[in-house]
C-alpha cells in the first residue's frame, strides 16, 4: 500500500472493459469488450490513444489476440 491507499484489485481493468464504451469513431457507443478484433489490431498497429482508453484498448487487444474473451463473460451484468 503505497501512499496509504488500499491496493486496487487486479480485476478492476477487466471490469472497466465491460463498463466503458468507445467514445468516438466507427464503433462509438460500443462496449470496449465488444469491439472487433480487427479494430483492436488496427489500434495496435497505428498506436493506442493516451490515457485510460488506450490502456483498455491495449488490454482488450491482448485478451482478443490470445483467445480469452470468454473470461469477460462473468463480469457482465445480466442483459449486457
Amino acid at each position: 500500500m503505497a501512499g496509504g491507499q488500499p491496493a486496487k484489485p487486479m480485476s478492476d481493468p477487466l471490469i472497466r472493459l465491460v463498463q466503458v464504451h468507445m467514445p468516438y469513431g466507427k464503433y462509438q457507443g460500443r462496449c470496449i469488450a465488444d469491439l472487433p478484433g480487427a479494430y483492436l489490431t488496427w489500434f495496435a498497429r497505428e498506436g493506442f490513444p493516451p490515457g485510460e482508453l488506450g490502456r483498455l484498448l491495449a488490454l482488450m487487444h491482448e485478451i482478443d489476440h490470445n483467445g480469452l474473451r470468454h473470461l469477460l463473460a462473468p463480469l457482465r451484468k445480466p442483459g449486457d
